[in-house]
């Protein structure tokens, strides 16, 4: 596995300071934000100074580029919304094609208006799931002629939930270029360590051979997320199990400080 984290960790909007950044604090992969370039996070157009920019932040950090977030709330109940969504995800698939990002990650959205990341009770609907899947779908023809993949990752708050959920909408798209990105932490909402540790073995388990990037965010008993080794994911076992499915792929941290970066790499990297 190679060890990643979120270039958004770091303050900044230029890539060659922020990816320098993250290869200081340890790491040799990222998930790259647009942001970080100085650009919204779903632009309307990148321009190709920008891309130069990065593909040479890339190239003298060492850092290389696992994923491209490009998450809008896929299931928001205003389809004008949903349109300007996927309108901007267009411009961001083209924009790892063009820097050779093999995947895009998403967010498979909430008909919670105001926060795609916020529950709503008609999350669980029919007509939420298929306004979803609907916009999978066009995505996926734009991912499949990119040749780029989508990540779709489980979360309590949004459309799908559960490693169950996202294999039943890998089956229903039919796509290989549909993957999962699996972070343990977003399995559950309140667990004891015991309980966690069944939930997220489980899941690794019904997501082997779909998983194309794993997260290390960690959560308290409680609910309130952590940083990773301090809650009550056990990250050994999640990361012997993910190299019992045969995943191989960037294990990302996020939800932490820059300040907090150095350390947590220490800690995962003694776990690969």
């Amino acid at each position: 596995m190679r060890l990643g984290i979120f270039a958004k960790t770091f303050s900044g909007t230029g890539p060659a300071a922020v990816l320098a950044a993250v290869k200081q604090a340890g790491y040799e992969t990222t998930q790259f934000n647009l942001a970080c370039a100085g650009l919204p996070s779903m632009p309307d157009v990148v321009p190709a100074d920008a891309i130069a920019a990065i593909r040479a932040a890339a190239q003298s950090s060492g850092v290389s580029l696992a994923a491209l977030s490009g998450t809008y709330n896929m299931a928001h109940p205003d389809k004008m919304v949903r349109d300007d969504g996927f309108r901007r995800l267009a411009v961001v698939i083209e924009t790892a094609a063009a820097l050779d990002i093999p995947l895009v990650t998403l967010c498979t959205g909430s008909r919670n208006a105001a926060d795609q990341w916020a529950y709503h009770p008609d999350n669980a609907t029919p007509s939420a799931w298929s306004d979803m899947a609907a916009e999978m779908a066009k995505a996926l023809a734009l991912a499949e002629g990119a040749g780029v993949d989508l990540g779709i990752e489980p979360e309590q708050a949004n459309i799908v939930t559960s490693a169950t959920d996202a294999t039943r909408l890998i089956a229903d798209m039919g796509s290989r270029h549909l993957k999962i990105v699996l972070d343990p932490a977003n399995l559950f909402e309140h667990a004891t360590p015991d309980e966690a540790r069944v939930i997220v073995a489980t899941a690794v388990g019904e997501a082997a051979g779909h998983i194309a990037m794993a997260h290390a965010k960690d959560r308290f008993a409680d609910g309130r997320f952590a940083t990773a080794g301090q809650g009550v994911v056990d990250f050994p076992d999640f990361i012997a199990r993910l190299k019992g499915a045969g995943f191989d792929g960037a294990l990302v941290t996020h939800g932490l400080s820059a300040d907090e970066a150095a350390g947590v790499a220490t800690f995962l990297r003694g776990l690969l």
